[in-house]
């Protein structure tokens, strides 16, 4: 029986036992044992991550001169408060809805809540980009947040296509699209926006892109959004839907938080609030989550705040460039050397060693302003990618420990649970960045940790935090292996 529990549930299931009309059993082929890699899938669920992404990050570059543009803020040092506000508003609407998206995926499957996901980053992104008014601006990123459930329904999917040799490599393919479009979303929004001032011959003067500056990086966001949400059709649903259970009828639906049935019969009574390993991994989740959209944010910032503020003098179109070539060293190592990296050493292991060496990363930041030229751009992006590469591998080990926790049937409430729990400390990272950030900008005479050193000296504390949490006894040394189901 021990040597049983290691293999994959399905072998274990008998053949009668595959319901014909059960979407979940009839792509029960693509977790077998010897089941080459989902390629199709694992295509189409980088491209939904991706998809998801873009609305998130693409305005960082522009956000400060959005802000300003408005003219809500009294003065330019209170525009990095505004602008931690309206980063903000996304995370706050997807940390009030992601436990009821994922208790709608684990009770009607998980495609309905994507195309809805999708369906929300067209319509509210575009209405974002058509805002001149910061309160117009607020309520479209919160409508935005509140009405996308991709991420947390497609880390469970991507677990449920995947056998077990393949769940490394189908969690990095969610983490590393999701910083692949932490690049590119940058980059468009840097080269994209106030395209009548950059390109004033495509779009001159009195257009509807100089009216609206800030419109061309959500139309193209949108368009491609069309593009995935035609392609998400394609994807098999992988929910399992019995009409009565392998022993007996089924009479209880799945219950939120609090347990129910596990999608094969099996009642699970136990709340996935006192599930501590879950709650441990959701932890290193939040916490690196927090240090991740708070960096990203002040990362822009402060290359574009004026040199004699401690930041780089950098133009948006900079900005853009420098992500950009970031990009391409975090896809090879993602998609290359993390799912070694991850089955040789394990999720924790690598989640804690990640954190640790961005420590140092981010004390050397405010010596930068002292280089110039060809040098700065050279250790610019070399760190840049290094960056990228620790903060991805870290984001997709902490994927790994929220599936391993728990069995295939409460996935999608237990990363709607991380989701909720993680936007939280991700719509406190901007607005929080952002005040510290502008609270930096008023202390450069300081002795201790003058300007910008003070907002890297906090990230850096978060940083050794999320590294703390992954030791026992916090993070039980069973989220390194995948959840063994019972019987």
């Amino acid at each position: 029986m021990g040597e049983d529990l290691e293999k994959p549930l399905l072998q274990l299931l008998p053949k009668n036992s595959l319901y014909p009309n059960c979407p979940g059993c009839s792509c029960a082929h693509l977790r077998s044992p010897n089941a080459p890699i989902p390629v199709k899938e694992l295509v189409i669920i980088a491209l939904l991550v991706v998809c998801n992404t873009l609305p998130i990050a693409s305005l960082y570059p522009f956000l400060y001169f959005m802000v300003e543009d408005m003219k809500i803020a009294k003065s330019q040092e209170d525009i990095g408060f505004y602008v931690g506000f309206l980063g903000s508003a996304f995370m706050v609407g997807r940390c009030m809805t992601s436990v009821i998206w994922g208790f709608l995926a684990d009770k009607y499957g998980r495609k309905p809540i994507i195309i809805i996901g999708i369906l929300s980053v067209i319509i509210f992104g575009t209405g974002f980009g058509f805002s001149t008014n910061f309160w117009v601006g607020l309520l479209m990123r919160f409508l935005l947040g509140s009405f996308n459930g991709i991420l947390g329904t497609t880390k469970a999917y991507a677990s449920e296509i995947c056998n077990e040799k393949h769940q490394a490599l189908g969690i990095s393919v969610v983490g590393t699209c999701w910083g692949l479009g932490l690049i590119i979303g940058p980059a468009m929004g840097g080269y994209l926006s106030q395209p009548a001032i950059k390109y004033p011959d495509l779009f001159p003067k009195g257009s509807l892109y100089d009216m609206f500056p800030y419109l061309l990086p959500s139309v193209c966001t949108s368009v491609f959004a069309v593009a995935v949400l035609i392609a998400s059709f394609q994807l098999p649903e992988t929910l399992h839907m019995h009409n009565k259970s392998l022993e007996e009828p089924k009479e209880e639906q799945p219950e939120m938080l609090s347990g129910g049935d596990d999608g094969f019969g099996h009642n699970k009574k136990t709340s996935l609030l006192s599930n501590w390993a879950l709650m441990a991994s959701i932890a290193v989740y939040c916490f690196w989550s927090l240090q991740d959209i708070a960096y990203t944010e002040i990362y822009s910032l402060w290359c574009v705040s004026p040199a004699d503020e401690g930041g780089l003098g950098l133009t948006t179109t900079d900005v853009g460039q420098l992500l950009a070539a970031s990009g391409f060293g975090m896809l090879v190592f993602q998609l290359s050397f993390f799912p070694v990296v991850v089955n040789t050493v394990g999720p924790i292991l690598t989640t804690r060693c990640a954190a640790l060496l961005s420590i140092p990363l981010l004390a050397v930041l405010p010596f930068y302003p002292q280089m110039h030229g060809t040098t700065l751009w050279v250790v610019l992006c070399l760190s840049s990618v290094v960056r990228f590469i620790l903060s991805v591998t870290t984001l997709t080990a902490s994927f790994l420990l929220v599936n391993n926790s728990v069995p295939q049937a409460r996935r999608g409430v237990a990363n709607g649970l991380s989701m909720s729990f993680g936007s939280f400390f991700k719509a406190v990272g901007p607005a929080g960045g952002g005040a510290i950030f502008s609270w930096a900008q008023s202390r450069h005479g300081a002795t201790i940790l003058p300007g910008n050193d003070l907002v890297f000296f906090f990230l850096g504390c978060v940083s050794f935090i999320t590294a703390l949490l992954s030791f026992e006894p916090f993070l039980p040394a069973s989220t390194d292996h995948p959840f063994i189901e019972e019987f």
